[in-house]
């Protein structure tokens, strides 16, 4: 059996359109007209995903996703006519694991679902399970994230995002370098949304994020993860 995924979107020809395209990848497609109807079926049932439309009848897209964040970190695709970019940084920083503007090609849709999935499974990379910066905790197996023992909250791609670079600590890596390790292969990307991530991962694992010691950014190169190894220690310093 492949995947569930939920498909939030009110316009009956496209959604249809949509499942019939994934069927023939195996996916299991279930359509919700509202957002009422998508929270419904996301409470009822399991999906490995969400396809949410930004444009709904009774509530807006983006103050879904946030709802959806709140309790919840199944990955969220975002299809939306609206292309703006103030539109993109927003949903990611609300949540959202990737973002694809109306029209679009049912390959890049499918494309760009795969790698979601893909990230969600554990990036590949070294079979060492748990990394250990100093108070920072990153477990591969379970996905999550601990600073001081206590967990921190990230999207699927953040937390990817985040093992990429800890796994490469001390190297610099680029931005299209960071997104294709991400990924696992390469896709069409806006700039911003990996400084969008970026800024995100350090809300959650910087003791200041707006002095961050962990993730350093190289102007002009890209960013670089520090071997910080006890902040407490380095802040007596």
């Amino acid at each position: 059996m492949g995947h569930r995924i939920l498909l939030i979107e009110d316009d009956a020809r496209l959604a249809a359109s949509v499942r019939e395209y994934l069927a023939k990848a195996a996916f299991e497609v279930a359509i919700a007209g509202t957002a009422r109807d998508g929270v419904r079926r996301l409470e009822a049932e399991p999906f490995d995903a969400v396809l949410l439309d930004l444009m709904l009848p009774d509530q807006g897209g983006l103050e879904l996703c946030r709802a959806l964040r709140a309790d919840s970190d199944v990955p969220i695709l975002m299809v939306t006519a609206r292309g703006d970019d103030e539109d993109r940084i927003v949903g990611l920083e609300l949540g959202a694991d990737d973002y694809l503007a109306k029209p679009f090609n049912p390959r890049e849709l499918l494309a760009r679902l795969r790698a979601i999935l893909r990230r969600r499974a554990g990036p590949e990379g070294p079979r060492r399970k748990t990394l250990r910066f100093g108070r920072l905790e990153i477990d591969k197996d379970a996905r999550s994230v601990r600073v001081g023992g206590e967990e921190r909250t990230l999207t699927s791609y953040q937390f990817d995002l985040l093992c990429v670079l800890a796994v490469a600590a001390g190297r610099v890596l680029s931005r299209e370098r960071l997104m294709d390790m991400a990924r696992g292969e390469a896709l069409d990307a806006f700039d911003r949304s990996i400084d969008v991530h970026i800024s995100r991962i350090r809300a959650a694992i910087e003791d200041d994020p707006r002095r961050p010691r962990r993730i350093l950014t190289v102007r002009g190169a890209g960013y670089v993860f520090a071997r910080v190894q006890d902040e407490a220690t380095d802040r007596g310093r």
